[in-house]
């Protein structure tokens, strides 16, 4: 009983959360690889655009109809139909920035927030101007192009703040669930198992024979509280600090892979490709160097781990960037969502090592969670059976 309301139903829960944000990183990911909607896409023929998916950024001009965003940048204006659309609001992004308009973060905040996703109705309450991001197919109807919802791909609208250069980071980072077995099922799998127990205790309380049943079920009752009340008070900050520590080596995975959309051929799972062509036509690639340039070294070239300032024995620093000719070390792309910046070694490596010591962690948190539970029980059922 405890274990199923308690546990398995809830941990449940948390899989399907965090298999829901996962997929939202993997689809803002892949939207990488796509146009940036500008001018010159927008006024081609309905024939080459028309179902093509595209990215594009401004600021939140208007509503109309209950259900059409209107998205401005520099040069366009462009309506998106919100209807059947992932809408979220990124969490305002506390962390510092590892130099001047880096677009890295220079630590990993643990308060950042999850990603709210809203419904588009909430949409007319925001302050216009706000920064918008949309990715999806570009469809013309009703006389004009709009981006549109499918269902074989909604679209995703993310409202957010900061400067573009850190977009990316800041959606890939914060698009994690906190507190995983706290979702939407637990409360209602915990009620349930409590008034379980209940029943249990109280049918049997009139019997002294099933004593030792009334004994278990009141302690059992209680499971959800142990974790506030000492001594397992003390396992469990241990568990929020290893937890805490797991989500950011989790999150540090994804920013080592970032490069890998532009750069991992499918058929080699161990290699990278030398250079690669972005869609705005860029030459995306990297070098490797065994001393960090002096570049780096200054700032201009930013740290996409800022923890990992050292590289292992053996190891190389891995530059990520446009190749320009004439130039030895890559440069800052145009468009901002592709990465540019430092690795402390092969990004497969890094993105398999964080990813890792993120569950080795994680085993570990619940080690400790559930000890300090089981402490707790330990010294309830012997205050309870002196009764």
């Amino acid at each position: 009983m405890v274990i199923l309301w308690y546990g398995l139903i809830p941990i449940v829960g948390a899989l399907y959360k965090r298999y829901k944000w996962h997929i939202f990183r993997k689809r803002f990911d892949e939207l990488r690889l796509n146009p940036i909607l500008d001018y010159h896409y927008y006024c081609r023929h309905e024939s080459e655009n028309h179902g093509r998916v595209f990215r594009f950024t401004g600021g939140f001009e208007s509503i109309t109809d209950g259900k059409t965003l209107w998205i401005r940048s520099e040069n366009l204006t462009v309506p998106v139909s919100l209807q059947n659309a992932e809408t979220y609001l990124l969490p305002m992004q506390k962390s510092l920035l590892s130099g001047k308009d880096s677009g890295v973060p220079e630590l990993f905040d643990p308060g950042d927030e999850t990603p709210e996703k809203i419904r588009w109705e909430r949409v007319s309450a925001l302050t216009e101007g706000a920064k918008v991001f949309v990715g999806g197919i570009l469809a013309y109807r009703d006389g004009r192009w709009s981006f549109v919802s499918t269902k074989e791909n909604p679209l995703i609208v993310i409202f957010y703040d900061g400067p573009d250069l850190s977009f990316t980071t800041q959606a890939i980072r914060a698009g994690r669930q906190r507190g995983e077995y706290w979702n939407i099922v637990t409360p209602y799998s915990l009620f349930v198992g409590v008034l379980c127990l209940i029943f249990i205790a109280v049918y049997y309380l009139p019997r002294p024979a099933f004593q030792l049943t009334v004994i278990v079920s009141f302690t059992a009752l209680f499971i959800p509280l142990y974790t506030m009340i000492p001594p397992g008070l003390l396992f469990t900050v241990m568990y929020r600090r290893l937890t805490w520590r797991a989500r950011i080596l989790r999150s540090y995975s994804d920013l080592a892979r970032l490069p890998l959309r532009y750069l991992s051929p499918p058929e080699k799972k161990d290699r990278l490709k030398e250079s690669s062509l972005l869609p705005n036509g860029e030459l995306y690639g990297y070098i490797r160097c065994a001393e960090l340039p002096q570049p780096a070294q200054d700032g201009t070239i930013p740290l996409l781990l800022p923890e990992f300032r050292k590289i292992k024995r053996g190891e190389q620093w891995y530059i990520f960037g446009v190749l320009r000719n004439g130039e030895k070390i890559p440069s800052r792309p145009d468009d901002p969502f592709a990465t540019f910046g430092i690795l402390p070694g092969n990004p497969k490596t890094l993105s398999r090592t964080c990813q890792i010591s993120a569950y080795i962690l994680e085993l570990l948190a619940w080690i400790v969670l559930l000890t300090g539970i089981g402490l707790n029980i330990f010294f309830l059922r012997m205050i309870l059976s002196l009764f």
